[in-house]
Formats: structure tokens, C-alpha cells, sequence
């Protein structure tokens, strides 16, 4: 099967909240992490069908669902999960704050990290990522400096967002070891797993690094990112011990809503169908990757890292000499995530997040006018 991740359909004018933001401007829309693609057929078709059935009640995961989770995770990622520990819930967002709530004390993340982890507690303590030679990388020491006498809870995001790593199986084991000796429970947000972008490797869950791990750990899963169905609102939480589970099913009473249930049957019919798009897609993110590296490569002021997985790459523009380059950017008909809303303060001012998941042409534009902006700043500047 062949699928067209170069023709989308136009979004202007539609309830798109990444393209409603610049309405009526000519910036294109390169922030929120949404693909501009159609769906796999499979999902358009059992969207259809339940639609057809005309009743939309309240739902319940069915058991043909349940075995799709099961199944998936061990046929992806070699991890078995007993379906008990399943929760569903409507989406990621909501389940970090949930977990902040069902694990009593303070949280610790590290930053830059998707702005919802800031927002998930107020008692949250954070520590800066290492930018390293080659990728961005784990400072253990900062990390457990950052720990309070009330931490008590991990806020993982692996796949991270916004730097892009994978992180393996040792970097895991690492922060294990942290966690084991200070008590902590992980939080391991792996929303973005499937979208492992490294040819040969692929995801590897923070649960599988041992049964003592899986017990301290609440891993948070969706098919948004990966088969672009974010709107649909579906996710679920992998809880192996029953006494953090009944805290978290406890933490949700009546605050969490019902799982949409659109979103159910979308989830059942990605896992099970969603195969061939899914391939064709990674295949289509790995080439508008080496767009974006080789674009940031010959901009002059732009550096970033290796994108490893996710469709967001994490820039570093203040080379540019580009007092807000957000704003610069934006003013060239650029919509990018602003650095600033990925840690405390102003940490990340001048960093940029980009979002490569559309066409080859979209992305080429976007590109060729950050590079003018970059080149006109670079003559003031001095930047070579």
C-alpha cells in the first residue's frame, strides 16, 4: 500500500487549532505537536462504522480493545502487560496530573520538557538536561540535587519532547537506580514510543527495565502521536502495582471525564490495522528530519542535536543574534513553539521548537524563510 504524506488536505479555515492560530496571516503553522496527515484507512473506516450505529452513550473499554493494548506492547516492545493494569483515560495531559495527584508529595522532571509537566503540580522541582557533543543528555547529579524531602514522584518523558532522544535501556537503568534509592515513583510519559525515527532500534519502556521498576511506575500511552488522532482523545495509563492503580483510579473520580468513544475505537483499529501507514510514516518523518538537519547545519546562528524519535526538532537560535528569535521568526511566516514555555523562567529563551510532521513542501518553505530571517540577522550580527 502506498499513502500521500505530501498532498494533505488543507486545514486553513477548519476547527484545526494548529492552523486557526495564524488565521487570516500568512505564517505557517510549525508549533503544536499535530501531524497534517490523513489517518490510516483502517481508522477512517471504524470511525464510520460506529458513527453509522447512530448511538453514542456513555462507553467502556471492550474486551477486543483491551486485547489490542495487550497485544501491541508486546509485539512492539517485548513488554507484557497483564490487562488488569490497564486505566483509560482521555488523554496524557490529564493523566500527569492525575498521577501528581495519586502519589502523595512533591514531583521532579527535567527540563526542557513539554510545558504540561510544568503546569501538573505546583510542588514540582526541576533540573536542566546536559546538551552534550553529540545529543542532549541526563545530569544525574543536578537531577538528585533537585529532589526536596517531599519528592516523591519521577516525571519521565521518553521519548522526550522537545530534544528528541531516545533514551536507552542504560540511561534507563540509571535513573532507576535513582529512583530506587530514593523512593521515588516514575511517571513515564511515552506518548511519543512509536515514533522511534533510528533505523534498527526501537522503544524501550521504562516498566521493562525489571519487576521492582514496574512496580514503581505509571506509564502513560496513547495512539495520538503516533497514528495522528489527538483530537479524538484517548489514552491509558500501565499500572502494575494494585495499590498505586487504586490511588490513580481514586485521583480521577469525578474529575476525569469517559473516554470518548471515537477515540476507543480509533485506539482498537490503529493497533490492530494501522501497520503499513505506520511505516510508510516513519519512513516519510525520516526524510523531512534530514531536511530539517541539514537546513540547521547551513543556517547560520541555528544548532540543534539529532532527532531520534518524535517529529519535533529542538533548536537553538540564539546564535542568530536575533534578539526573540520566536518572534523573528514568526514575523517571517514561521509559527514555532517558543523556547520559553519548556522550562522555569526565561531558561530557554532563543530555543525553538519545530514540528516536521506535514509535507515536504510546507517544510521546505517554512525552512527557506527561517533561513532568510537568519541570513539578514547574521549581516548585522556578525554571525558567520
Amino acid at each position: 500500500m502506498t499513502f500521500d504524506f505530501d498532498h494533505p488536505p488543507d486545514r486553513r479555515g477548519t476547527d484545526s487549532l494548529k492552523w486557526g492560530r495564524y488565521s487570516g496571516r500568512d505564517v505557517l503553522p510549525m508549533w503544536v505537536a499535530d501531524m497534517d496527515f490523513v489517518v490510516a484507512p483502517p481508522i477512517q473506516e471504524a470511525l464510520a462504522r460506529r458513527v453509522a450505529h447512530g448511538v453514542f452513550g456513555y462507553s467502556a473499554p471492550w474486551p477486543s480493545l483491551t486485547d489490542a493494548a495487550v497485544e501491541h506492547l508486546s509485539d512492539e516492545y517485548g513488554w507484557a502487560v497483564d490487562p488488569a493494569w490497564l486505566v483509560w483515560l482521555p488523554g496524557v495531559v490529564s493523566a500527569l496530573h492525575v498521577a501528581c495527584r495519586s502519589v502523595a508529595g512533591g514531583a521532579v522532571t527535567a527540563t526542557p520538557v513539554y510545558p504540561p509537566f510544568l503546569s501538573a503540580t505546583p510542588r514540582l522541582s526541576t533540573a536542566p538536561l546536559r546538551r552534550g557533543a553529540e545529543r542532549w543528555e541526563w545530569d544525574l547529579p543536578a537531577l538528585e540535587a533537585a529532589l526536596t524531602p517531599e519528592t516523591r514522584l519521577l516525571l519521565l518523558c521518553h521519548p522526550h519532547n522537545p530534544v528528541g532522544r531516545a533514551w536507552e535501556e542504560g540511561e534507563l537503568r540509571a535513573i532507576d537506580d535513582l529512583a530506587a534509592r530514593r523512593g521515588l515513583v516514575v511517571c513515564s510519559d511515552e506518548i511519543h514510543c512509536g515514533l522511534v525515527l533510528e533505523p534498527g532500534r526501537r522503544h524501550f519502556p521504562y516498566a521493562r527495565l525489571s519487576p521492582e521498576a514496574a512496580r514503581r511506575s505509571i506509564t502513560l500511552l496513547a495512539p495520538s502521536k503516533t497514528f495522528n488522532v489527538p483530537g479524538l482523545g484517548c489514552a491509558f495509563a500501565v499500572i502494575p502495582d494494585p495499590e498505586l492503580r487504586r490511588a490513580f483510579r481514586g485521583a480521577m473520580w469525578g474529575i476525569v471525564p469517559h473516554v470518548n468513544v471515537l477515540g476507543l475505537v480509533a485506539c482498537e483499529a490503529s493497533l490492530r490495522h494501522g501497520g503499513p501507514w505506520h511505516r510508510a510514516l516513519i519512513d516519510h518523518l525520516r526524510g523531512n528530519r534530514e531536511r530539517v538537519m541539514d537546513a540547521v547545519r547551513t543556517i547560520p546562528g541555528l544548532r540543534s542535536t539529532p532527532v531520534e524519535a518524535t517529529y519535533l526538532a529542538w533548536i537553538d537560535a540564539r546564535g542568530t543574534g536575533l534578539p526573540d528569535p520566536h518572534r523573528a521568526f514568526e514575523e517571517a511566516g514561521v509559527g514555532l513553539s517558543d523556547g520559553t514555555e519548556f522550562g522555569p523562567g526565561n531558561v530557554y529563551r532563543g530555543f525553538v521548537r519545530l514540528n516536521f510532521g506535514c509535507s515536504r513542501s510546507l517544510l521546505d518553505e517554512a525552512l527557506a524563510r527561517m533561513r532568510t530571517i537568519s541570513l539578514t540577522a547574521s549581516k548585522f550580527s556578525g554571525v558567520q
